[in-house]
């Protein structure tokens, strides 16, 4: 095992990388892992991080302490009603930059979801490619329950994950999803006992690590045309990314060794 502990761990986020594994952990646990100013400014760090660094070919990102996230930081938010929308401004900016970066990167990002997710993590869960829940987790919309909008992409990738009436559900009714519930909807890929959590993560990010990163990265890119393109446009999109990932050392020596009936090796390249 490799680890390498990344310059970018800051106050609200701890980074190591693992055998090829960037592990950010939300690390504000006595305060819930607020998505406030602090953690959407440096995640969006981190993001970055993350998809530049090419040791890192799958993102595991978890929360530390009793909740995953309980959401936005009321209490900051309240100060001073002058000065909120400003607030919110800088901290949805942060926010989406992170966003951004992990959905358009070509590692594939694996969030894990403990206890409680809230608001913005919710988004956060339904913007990953593959979402593991312990058993006991909770899926909680909170924003019209306090008057407010969806940010983080939650208009845009809870409705691509569970349909648009399940979406509109979710949001405007204020509801809270079981793990199970969360699972059948489509919002997360499936659901572990609570002690087996980490360890079924982190064998799901080691065997996407040791996949083909540049192929993953086409079918993401390919994810996200999908309901915008006309079929001919979307299928001369995917003979274009074919014939990227063919020129890339993971597709050649795939074939070869396939052909000659050996299991491929990737290296990310």
């Amino acid at each position: 095992m490799t680890t390498t502990e990344s310059r970018l761990s800051t106050e609200s986020c701890s980074v190591e990388i693992i055998d090829g594994v960037g592990h950010v952990t939300l690390n504000q646990p006595d305060r819930g892992n607020p998505f406030d100013l602090r953690l959407n400014t440096e995640i969006s760090l981190v993001a970055t991080e993350m998809d530049e660094n090419p040791d890192v070919r799958c993102v595991l990102l978890d929360a530390a302490g009793k909740y995953f996230s309980v959401g936005a930081d009321l209490k900051a938010m309240t100060r001073d009603r002058d000065e909120l929308p400003r607030i919110i401004k800088n901290a949805t900016a942060g926010l989406h930059v992170a966003l951004s970066r992990f959905v358009r990167m070509d590692a594939p990002l694996v969030v894990a979801v403990h206890a409680l997710a809230v608001g913005g993590s919710v988004a956060l869960s339904a913007a990953s490619d593959f979402c593991i829940a312990g058993r006991s987790a909770k899926f909680y919309a909170a924003y019209t329950g306090i008057g407010l909008v969806p940010d983080g992409g939650g208009t845009t990738f809870i409705p691509q994950r569970v349909g648009l009436r399940r979406a509109t559900e979710f949001l405007m009714r204020n509801e809270t999803w079981t793990a199970e519930q969360a699972c059948e909807y489509g919002l997360i890929n499936y659901v572990v006992d609570d002690e087996n959590l980490a360890d079924e993560a982190w064998t799901l990010a080691r065997q996407l690590a040791a996949g083909p990163t540049l192929a993953f990265g086409e079918i993401k890119n390919l994810f996200r045309s999908t309901w915008e393109q006309p079929i001919e446009a979307q299928m001369e999109r995917e003979a274009r990314a074919m014939s990227r990932a063919t020129k890339s050392d993971d597709g050649w020596n795939a074939l070869q060794s396939v052909l000659s009936k050996h299991n491929p090796t990737f290296q990310g390249r």
